[in-house]
């Protein structure tokens, strides 16, 4: 199997656990009989999710962390070996967006989201892929978005980010291919959680610029995600409506999908 079987010495790290997606891909492992590492920086939510999964009869442990730290990133593994636990499994979920025109941006705020959104998966990958492929066993989920098949104006550098995501996610694949290690990418259209608000966009908005059939629960988003490291797939597109836009969003040409999607950015309407 892709995804290596539990075990009591082995663990799911998972970023961004602490809610949307990242909750949801905890839940989905721990149904499939994994222990976890929950890891973010909201140490009450993660303590809340560990003590309803311990109930279920799995090991969970809570690591706080800012992902944004580089320091807090490259402790992680001594951490998790101070459990005594070896990470079978890595889920780069956290990540978040920020919105609106480059032009009027705070370079802060946009630097911080490249920090966790790109350069965390690239050093969580560095850091854990090794012992992996010296195992011979190991699967890697890295979560990335519809927003990664096309350019995203009103939230460029969040469609960049996960484009290299993407990008990174299948290079890795052709390089680990025989090694025992899996990596799948999650592309998810837009999500019933809180990542709107949080980058800015209300609810009402988003609903209105997207139609109802694109969005998808994170229920079902993270049982995609993990059944394609279980099935061995590279790329998760959740919804038979947002794999027909992310083969469009490839297909057609920039100079008519841009000014279309401008157009219809929330964050640039005026």
């Amino acid at each position: 199997m892709a995804l290596p079987p539990p075990a009591a010495d082995r663990t799911a790290l998972i970023t961004g656990a602490s809610s949307g997606i990242g909750e949801a891909i905890a839940r989905e492992l721990a149904r499939r009989g994994h222990g976890v590492a929950l890891v973010a920086r909201r140490v009450d939510r993660l303590e809340s999710l560990a003590v309803e999964l311990r109930a279920a009869g799995v090991q969970a442990h809570v690591l706080a962390a800012d992902l944004s730290d580089r320091g807090a990133r490259a402790a992680l593994p001594d951490r998790i070996a101070e459990l005594g636990l070896t990470a079978d499994v890595l889920v780069n979920n956290a990540g978040f967006s920020t919105m609106g025109p480059v032009a009027t941006s705070d370079p802060l705020a946009e630097m911080d989201m490249i920090e966790v959104d790109v350069m965390a998966v690239a050093d969580l990958c560095s850091r854990f892929l090794p012992a992996m492929v010296q195992r011979g066993r190991g699967a890697v989920l890295n979560v990335a978005s519809t927003g990664a098949f096309q350019p995203l104006p009103g939230q460029a550098a969040y469609g960049a980010a996960k484009a290299f995501v993407l990008s990174y996610s299948e290079s890795l694949s052709g390089e680990l291919r025989g090694t025992g290690v899996q990596v799948s990418v999650l592309c998810p259209g837009p999500v019933e959680t809180g990542f709107g608000e949080r980058a800015g966009v209300s609810k009402e908005d988003a609903e209105a610029a997207l139609p109802k059939f694109l969005w998808e629960s994170a229920e079902t988003v993270a049982a995609a995600g993990v059944e394609a490291l279980a099935k061995g797939r590279v790329v998760a597109i959740p919804g038979r409506a947002n794999q027909a836009g992310a083969i469009l969003g490839r297909l057609t040409p920039n100079r008519l999908l841009i000014p279309l999607l401008a157009r219809s950015h929330p964050a640039l309407r005026t």
